[in-house]
């Protein structure tokens, strides 16, 4: 994931300030230099650096931070505050048109993965914030484009705009916006030919659509692997076609995350989408604040929420909690619950999220989504009658089992081993239910009057 290794300089930066009983301007000036040098480290631009802890410094003195008892809490809040101004806070959101469709123009390097991020962004804005959407090719250079957006489209349930590639760009995006207008769309997204900086023509043809169609949005895609080549590529574009803001992809990877620091700083262009992923699903809306919460090692519990909300079926959900309350629950259903988390994330980035997790080592990460997979294969070995009565299981099954499954017959007790466990901790929370110390839906009293 990006920002992984100045996370966990950030953390290290932080307990050993943790440490000091007073903050001096010795070991501040300490902190600033192991601040700077990983911020250097992960690819910031050196101007960024320079500004962002210059900043940090004048904050610190003006909010009178030196000779308190814990200064270390209200550094992290500025440092905190001046990452997320470097992200471009208050300036990601779309301003969607009260009254008619809203046009959203996709413009990009050839390669980059542009038309599937124009399929992503539709997804987006029909399943998170439930728009219609038309998906709209210009791209009449390359007759592939055409078909794998309408491929996109039907896959992600958005209408398609069925165009004549004899026509130029220009007049197909003037079509594609009448028929918005005309049919009710919230959104219509402009898939552009993918072309280099330095092509005047193609460039050109942008600069026309724009001048015809006055689309709301301007958005360029870029990589975030490709460090600070993504700032230069988007002071081109922004040169010739004034840019609204930036999809940056590769958010997932192993990007350093210099890119994202320092674009909005270097070019005003704010990051209003990140790609997450290879799967249409995999785009999220960009919030500079849980980014910040991120990068500084205080995870991201929104997201995480918001995530689960989208992946996990509801109901069935809590039909596993009625069961596991009841006493019912089978190995049937927890192997259910295993995929339902899966689809979340990994088991790392699910602990990424959470606020005072450690962090999984890539051995520990490993090893934990190893034992699903052996889980998952062993419970599908299993018959419907084994997978709600494990104690039944006799020497010969398990055999049976653990050749079906690959497996061996120390894996399966494994398994059935932790099922067990799972059902005592279960016992243990009906108990305390019936005792009258838990609440109404489910949460303990003690606990529901705190979070009110």
């Amino acid at each position: 994931m990006a920002f992984e290794s100045l996370t966990d300089r950030f953390s290290a930066i932080f307990k050993k300030l943790r440490g000091q009983s007073r903050l001096t301007e010795k070991n501040m000036d300490e902190m600033l230099k192991e601040i700077r040098v990983a911020l250097l480290e992960a690819d910031v631009n050196f101007k960024v650096v320079k500004s962002f802890t210059n900043d940090v410094k004048e904050k610190a003195l003006g909010q009178d931070v030196y000779n308190k008892v814990n200064p270390s809490q209200m550094l992290v809040k500025i440092c905190h505050d001046e990452i997320e101004e470097l992200l471009g806070k208050d300036n990601t959101d779309i301003v969607y048109k009260k009254n008619g469709a809203t046009t959203i123009m996709l413009v990009g390097l050839q390669g980059a993965g542009k038309t599937t991020s124009a399929g992503k962004l539709a997804k987006l804005q029909k399943d998170k914030l439930g728009k219609k959407v038309l998906l709209a090719p210009l791209d009449v250079y390359r007759p592939a484009a055409i078909d794998q957006l309408r491929t996109i489209a039907n896959e992600i349930g958005v209408d398609f705009f069925e165009v004549d590639p004899k026509k130029s760009p220009v007049v197909l995006a003037q079509m594609a916006q009448d028929k918005a207008r005309d049919e009710g769309y919230d959104v219509v997204i402009f898939d552009t030919a993918g072309r280099l900086a330095i092509d005047e023509k193609l460039m050109g043809e942008l600069k026309d659509i724009i001048k015809e169609t006055h689309p709301d949005e301007v958005l360029l895609l870029v990589d975030a692997m490709s460090g600070q080549d993504a700032v230069n590529v988007a002071n081109t574009f922004n040169q010739d076609l004034r840019l609204s803001g930036l999809i940056m992809s590769k958010l997932d990877g192993d990007a350093r995350g210099g890119a994202a620091l320092s674009i909005k700083y270097l070019t005003g262009i704010p990051i209003k989408f990140a790609g997450v992923g290879e799967k249409l699903s995999d785009l999220d809306i960009f919030y500079p604040d849980r980014m910040a919460d991120r990068i500084l090692g205080m995870g991201d519990v929104v997201t995480l929420v918001e995530k689960a909300k989208e992946q996990i079926d509801e109901k069935q959900a809590e039909k596993a909690a009625k069961k596991m309350m009841d006493g019912t629950f089978t190995l049937d259903d927890m192997l259910k619950q295993m995929k339902q988390v899966q689809k979340i994330g990994s088991l790392g980035f699910i602990a990424s999220m959470i606020p005072g997790m450690p962090k999984l080592s890539d051995e520990q990460k490993e090893t934990a989504e190893r034992e699903m997979k052996v889980f998952e294969a062993i419970i599908n070995s299993m018959t419907k009658y084994e997978r709600a009565h494990p104690e039944t299981l006799r020497f010969s099954q398990k055999n049976r089992i653990a050749k079906g499954s690959g497996k061996t017959n120390a894996d399966v007790n494994r398994v059935i081993r932790k099922f067990e466990q799972s059902q005592q901790m279960m016992k243990q929370l009906r108990q305390y239910q019936k005792s009258g110390k838990m609440g109404i839906n489910g949460f303990p009293k003690d606990i529901k009057s705190k979070i009110r």
